[in-house]
Formats: structure tokens, sequence, C-alpha cells
């Protein structure tokens, strides 16, 4: 008689108590440091008022920060195979948080811009381990609900960051930007070390050349970006040397990957849904990152509302992603990220177009509602688009998959921002001559060319329109099956 073999168990479609506690473990330390990023964006004034210094020098606080960031997610990949996740993900938060501890430390303009380096170094890392932590513990089947349970509170936690650095800095200054991270941050560490399952290293090689042509030339683009959306930076040849460089570097690491095990494997482009989901991220990154450019200034600039009270009225974008992100999610799971993240491009491309039409005075009530529409097109987008990229391969590819996804979305955010930046310029110098910089204007000046600087911002949101509709074709090519 043959005995009976039980066949193995289905894999769970449900978020069971351990997938979620994983996901609070790495979300812990995923929101803090995006907090802290979006927070030190409002403290640039208060910086170059207490260390006497120019705001050009101030803004290497931000771009410190954002050059040790690109440098180091080309590699997390590699690390991550190598050493495991769970080691990878402590060693990032150390990173982080010394970086923190160090700025608020801070003695000078210099000092604060290399611990920034550092803190971006762990910051890094932060967002792409996380998320191959959870998309390798969920599998195909939960990818969509997983990276919607990780997406909201990321978001949550960028629209808060400008709040929390204006709360910061009224009343505790702006040490405590990078001193708060502290507490929040070892809790992370002690529930990693608690609650992270260990994961075996596996045995992988440092692919040296390819670690300084990608990294160097990702770093390099973030600088030359950074600089072009600077006034005057366009028109500058040391822009387009740092641009150009990147591009060769990028080039040749392309050539050099072919047909190898290399930091990040081309190979992935193979896998249609890997592509269409990349391609689908970066257009979306540019077009997100563009409008997020344009909607802090125009209340700022145009309606003279200062930190607090701007990133209060850019707060219905994150309830429209909190209504969209677990819908959006489920629906991926069952359907397909083919049906829903067209549609949320959809609900995006509606919400923008409220803003092309632009006055100076429109009602606060019709651009709340817009905003809240913009949020429900990101809530079905950005991770659904990623959800749909890991579905696509094995588990053992998904820490370069990871690499490979968020660097080209910082290249497209690099872009994003510097092309709304430099458009909203240019639009702001042929509307009004005579006015040079987009700061705080006196509320007369302000009050008598406020209606020519809605035009500009109103013409600048037909460009971030017009790149938004250019993500529905990649988007059209997801799969649109159950995983």
């Amino acid at each position: 008689m043959t005995a009976l073999t039980a066949a193995p168990a289905a894999p769970s479609q449900k978020l069971d108590r351990g997938l979620v506690t994983l996901g609070v473990v790495v979300v812990l330390g995923a929101i803090m440091s995006i907090v802290d990023a979006t927070a030190v964006n409002v403290a640039t004034r208060t910086l170059a008022a207490g260390f006497g210094a120019s705001i050009t020098s101030v803004q290497w606080v931000l771009t410190g920060y954002m050059l040790g960031l690109a440098a180091v997610i080309p590699v997390t990949g590699w690390a991550t195979e190598r050493y495991g996740a769970r080691r990878v993900w402590i060693t990032a938060l150390l990173l982080f948080l010394a970086g923190s501890a160090l700025s608020g430390l801070a003695w000078s303009m210099p000092a604060l811009i290399a611990f920034r380096v550092v803190q971006g170094v762990g910051g890094g890392m932060i967002i792409p381990v996380a998320q191959t932590i959870l998309a390798q513990a969920a599998g195909p089947a939960r990818m969509g609900r997983v990276m919607g349970f990780i997406g909201l509170p990321m978001l949550l936690g960028s629209v808060a960051g400008p709040i929390v650095g204006g709360l910061i800095i009224s009343s505790l200054g702006w040490r405590w930007i990078f001193f708060a991270n502290l507490p929040l941050g070892a809790i992370a560490v002690v529930a990693a070390l608690r609650l992270l399952p260990r994961s075996a290293p596996r045995p992988a090689s440092l692919d040296v050349r390819g670690l300084l042509l990608l990294c160097g030339g990702v770093t390099l683009f973030v600088y030359g970006t950074t600089e072009a959306g600077r006034p005057g930076g366009l028109d500058s040849p040391r822009t387009w040397a740092f641009v150009g460089a990147a591009a060769l570097l990028i080039a040749l690491y392309a050539v050099h990957a072919r047909g190898r095990s290399a930091l990040i494997d081309i190979a992935l482009f193979r896998h249609r849904g890997f592509a269409a989901a990349a391609v689908t991220n970066v257009v979306v990154a540019i077009a997100l990152f563009g409008v997020l450019v344009l909607l802090p200034l125009y209340w700022q600039v145009v309606r003279g509302h200062g930190p607090l009270a701007t990133g209060l009225l850019l707060s219905p974008q994150a309830l429209g992603a909190a209504v969209a992100m677990p819908l959006a999610g489920r629906v991926t799971d069952r359907v397909g990220a083919g049906v829903v993240v067209p549609t949320g491009i959809v609900l995006g491309l509606l919400g923008t177009a409220a803003y092309t039409q632009l006055g100076a005075d429109t009602s606060v009530a019709v651009l709340a509602a817009a905003l809240f529409v913009i949020g429900l097109g990101l809530g079905a987008t950005i991770m659904p688009s990623m959800a749909a990229a890991y579905q696509a391969l094995p588990q053992h590819l998904i820490p370069r998959a990871t690499s490979a996804i968020n660097t080209l979305q910082r290249m497209g955010a690099s872009v994003g921002t510097t092309a709304l930046a430099v458009i909203l310029q240019r639009e702001i110098t042929a509307q009004t001559p005579g006015l040079a910089a987009l700061g705080p204007l006196p509320d007369a000046v302000r009050e008598s060319v406020a209606p020519k600087l809605a035009i500009a911002f109103s013409n600048s949101f037909w460009i971030a329109l017009g790149i938004a509709v250019l993500a529905l074709a990649p988007a059209l090519l997801l799969p649109r099956t159950k995983a």
C-alpha cells in the first residue's frame, strides 16, 4: 500500500500577525528618515542665521544628504545579499542615528554638511532594505497590500515633516530636528534586534568596477541636476560637465553590466512586468517631485503663508493617499496592477488639471479637493507599480531589483525637481521681469504681483500635467492578472 504524501501548504494570502509585525518594525525606521529629510527643508533660513552663512552654503545641508543617499542606493542590493537584510537594516539605522547626533552637535556649517552626508548614507539604505524585507516576506500574492502598508506611513511622514520641522524650530531650535531622531531610532534598533528574522547571507562578490561606475554616475547626476535647478545653473558649463560625466559613467556601466553578475543586473529589464513598472515609477517620480516643488511655493510665494500653514494646506494629498492605498493594494493582488495604476494616473491627472487654472485667489476648498484627488491617484500608482515590479521576479532577485527601482526613482526625482524649478523660475522671470527670487516678499509687493505669479505657476503645472500623461503608456503594459 502506497503511503499518501501530504501536499505542501499553500502560501498564506492574508496579512498575518507576523507580516504585520515585520511591517511595523521596518516602517518605524523608514518614517523616521522621511520625516527628518522633509523637516530639515524648512530650516534653511534658520540655519543661515544660526551659522551666519549664506543660503547657498546652507543648501549644501540638503545637497550633502541627497548625495550620500544617492551614492549608497545602488549598493544596497549587493549588501543585502552578502550580509543579510537584518544586519544591513540595523547598520543603516545606526549610521542614520550617528549622523543625526553629530548633525545636532555640529559647530560649523562644514561640519553640519559632512555629518548630513553620513546621515544620507544611512538614510539611503533604509527604504530599499525595508522594501526588500517586506517583499521577500510577503510573496507575490500579498505584494500589493504589503506595499500599501509600507507606503502609507511613508507618505504621511513626508507630509508631516514640514509641520514637525516648523513646530520644533519655533519651540526648541533647529538642533532638535536631529536630536528628535535618537529616541525613535533607538526603539527601531531594539525592535529590529528582537523581531526581524535572521537571513542567511549568500556569497556575492562585489562588482568593484560597477560600483565605481554606477555609484559615481548616479551621484554626479544628482549633483548636476541639483546645480541645474539653482538660479543660473542651467546656463552654467560646470553644471553640464557634471551631467555629461554622469551620463558617460552610467552608459559605461550599462556596457560593463552585460552578461555578468553586476551591481544592478540589467537583465532584470527583460522581465516585461518589471520593465513596465520601472519606467512607470520613473515617469511618476518626475511628475510627482515636480509637483511637490510647485505646491508649497505657490502657497508661500503667491498666497504668503508660512511653513506650518503650508504643511497643513498640503495635508489633503496625504488624506487622499490614505484612502486609496489600502484599497489599491487589495485590488492589485486580485486583478493586477495593470488595472489599478492607469486608474491612479488618470485621477492624478484630473487633480493636477485643476492646478493649471490657478489664480491669485483661487478657492482654498477647490485646491484642497483637487489635492485630495491627486492623493487618491498617488495612492493607486506608486506602490501598486512597485508591487508589480517585485511580483514579476523570483525572490532571490528582489534585493537587486529594489536597488534598481530606488536608484531610478532617485534619478527621476532629481529630474522632476530640477525641471519644474527651472521652468517655474523662468516663468516667473517672464511674467515679472523685476522679480529675481522665490523668497518671501513684502505683503504690498506680493499682492501687486500675485496675479502674474499665479500665471507662472499655472503654466508650470501644465508642464507637470504633460509629464504625468507620459506615465500612461508604460502603465498600460503592467499585468492585469492575479499574482
